[in-house]
């Protein structure tokens, strides 16, 4: 099973800030970079929203609106290297941020902008609505999930009260490595955290997310510790993300994660076979979405959890332990 890994140790220590021609580089890549060491990308689901063809699963399991989703980051760097990041590593791979930090004001701005540059060529076309496209151009809703490890910002939580100011939500996505930064968001809690568990014990945790910072392993152990009274102020996610082939086992342990954390959802994702990560992993490696039911399935009857919605062109399924009517949320 993982003799077939492409195992990439390209490790480039540069600092954090967002060089000339690693800039040209995200350009090509439809990023647009925001100050020194921010970008912003639009979601592929923001643009299928705006042409009437859906929107992403967030959509319809908590309301967000893909339309008004930025998607961005507030640094490029990340104290991990899983094997199915879709990055290119050599520009990613970093156990701390580095040289100037930005101002959380001034990236909230640059990101609102930034977005609506990246959107402007949908005005005027016949295929984009004309009411989301302006609404779109105010968004309401901020995704720090694009790429990097968002607790690496040392401003984070000032990050998430600026976007409050504005009134959007917040969407958090973390890998959990550093809890004493988690623990920072319990004062300026996101709308929603998430926590990525990528595998189910140490072994396969470091196998697949191959940390390049010492005790991970231990470092996500205690933010999932931590997770139960985050839930108070925040809605808590984990985020399994399932390899064929090389995870999509030991359901108990799996199981196990989920009753020490707790969370109020439960998102079980299929790896998909994109961008860099099919230099390392093969198509093979990509559950069908009925795979991924039937295993989340077998995971939530060990922890006592039920299957509550699932988006089939996401492969990914919901789990809770009971559903609420405020799941999905309501925005102007």
């Amino acid at each position: 099973m993982l003799e077939n890994l492409k195992f990439i140790y390209i490790w480039v220590l540069a600092g954090s800030m967002i060089t000339a021609d690693v800039k040209l580089m995200l350009t090509k890549q439809q990023y647009e970079v925001v100050g020194n060491h921010s970008r912003v990308k639009v979601c592929h689901w923001t643009k299928s929203d705006l042409r009437e063809e859906g929107g992403c699963y967030k959509q319809k399991f908590y309301g967000i609106k893909s339309h008004q989703c930025v998607q961005m980051t507030p640094t490029f760097v990340c104290n991990n290297a899983c094997v199915f990041c879709w990055r290119d590593l050599r520009y990613h791979t970093q156990p701390a941020m580095e040289g100037g930090i930005d101002c959380p004001k001034d990236i909230v701005e640059g990101s609102i902008e930034a977005q609506r540059k990246l959107l402007s060529g949908f005005g005027g076309n016949e295929k984009t609505s004309d009411e989301k496209f302006e609404r779109a151009m105010n968004p309401q809703h901020v995704a720090i999930s694009l790429d990097g490890e968002p607790t690496l910002y040392p401003r984070l939580p000032e990050l998430i009260k600026e976007y409050k100011k504005k009134n959007f939500s917040t969407f958090v996505v973390s890998n959990g490595l550093l809890p004493e930064r988690i623990e920072k968001l319990i004062e300026e809690p996101p709308t929603q955290l998430y926590i990525s568990v990528d595998a189910p014990n140490e072994e396969l945790f470091n196998i697949i997310d191959r940390p390049i910072i010492k005790n991970a392993w231990q470092g996500l152990y205690k933010t999932l510790s931590m997770l139960p009274e985050i839930r108070k102020k925040s809605r808590t996610t984990l985020r399994f993300t399932l390899i064929k082939g090389l995870n999509m086992a030991y359901p108990e342990q799996w199981a196990d994660i989920i009753k020490l954390s707790r969370p109020m959802f439960v998102e079980v994702k299929a790896y998909m076979w994109v961008g860099m990560s099919r230099e390392r992993l093969e198509q093979a490696n990509m559950p069908l979405h009925d795979e991924v039911r039937k295993f989340a399935e077998e995971i939530a009857k060990f922890a006592d959890y039920k299957l509550i919605d699932e988006h089939e062109p996401s492969r990914v399924v919901l789990l809770m332990k009971e559903d609420f009517e405020e799941r999905v949320m309501k925005f102007d």
